[in-house]
């Protein structure tokens, strides 16, 4: 089975020949790097679209309330990201706490990004007097753009690879095996994350948002978003190489870490689903328009 796969290698594109690079330019000591950009793109975009959806009847905060919240939200995806990433993925940095502070370094969990900009959700919904569930259904709207730029971040930075296969879309990947190993092909799990965890989440949410009353039922995106992630995150993990630092364990012979963080997300979005329907009540606006039965 494995011989096969890396003989097919040869006839398989390579990532070196597409010609990306992790750098987007560099001037002098400052470099930006596409991971950077995916961040700031994922921000002000659904910024932007998160303005859009506060337009509608019934939207639980005023867009003056927006600035202040994407400001909460943007500390809880890098300290809830790089902590949750120590946490899950490299508990050893414990033991050198100045690695943490190398975000240059890479090393960043989606899951510790979701805790940690939930947090800063319900800090800001505390401080501003506001329902923090219904203000987590309409970030949960604008969170699949981010997931999308840092899916395609990291397909450029030829990292997260899936798992070696012969199927025709496959790519080479360069140093995924000791070195005078072949490199096999490689799923490209990064795009199916991209279109997974981005364009088909975004899809979905933005159907129960416009063309239905989901936005009147608190927790109910936010159900979907945990939901439709989850699953997303749990089937693509079957298609990708599991982390090297659990090489050998039962996080890569049986289930990845990656899978068991998907597990509660995937109970706690089908609970807040089936439960949205008794959270309904007269929702009035924070600013401008009726309210809504």
């Amino acid at each position: 089975m494995i011989l096969p796969i890396f003989a097919a290698a040869a006839s398989h594109i390579r990532f070196e020949d597409l010609g990306l690079h992790p750098d987007v330019f560099s001037i002098g000591f400052f470099t930006l790097r596409w991971y950077s950009l995916a961040y700031i793109a994922g921000i002000v975009i659904g910024w932007w679209y998160l303005l859009k959806l506060l337009d509608q009847p019934g939207a639980p905060m005023a867009r003056r309330h927006a600035d202040d919240l994407v400001f909460y939200a943007t500390l809880g995806i890098i300290l809830g990201g790089r902590i949750g990433y120590v946490l899950f993925y490299a508990p050893d940095m414990l033991l050198h706490p100045l690695r943490i502070l190398r975000l240059w370094d890479g090393g960043m969990s989606f899951h510790g990004g979701v805790i940690g900009t939930s947090l800063a959700i319900i800090l800001f919904a505390r401080r501003n007097g506001l329902n923090w569930l219904r203000i987590h259904d309409y970030v949960a709207c604008v969170v699949p753009f981010g997931l999308f730029f840092g899916r395609l971040a990291n397909f450029v930075n030829g990292e997260l690879w899936g798992k070696p296969t012969d199927v025709p879309w496959a790519i080479v990947f360069s140093r995924t095996v000791p070195a005078g190993v072949p490199e096999p092909a490689r799923h490209p799990s990064q795009l199916y994350e991209a279109g997974l965890e981005g364009v088909a989440l975004f899809a979905l949410l933005f159907f129960f948002f416009w063309r239905t009353n989901a936005r009147y039922q608190p927790g109910k995106l936010t159900g979907l978003f945990l939901l439709g992630y989850g699953t997303a995150r749990f089937v693509v993990e079957f298609f990708r190489e599991p982390d090297s630092q659990f090489a050998g364990t039962f996080f890569a012979t049986t289930i990845h870490m990656g899978q068991v963080l998907c597990l509660p997300m995937i109970a706690g979005g089908l609970y807040l689903i089936l439960t949205a329907p008794g959270r309904r009540q007269r929702v009035e606006p924070i600013a401008g328009g009726q309210s809504v039965a």
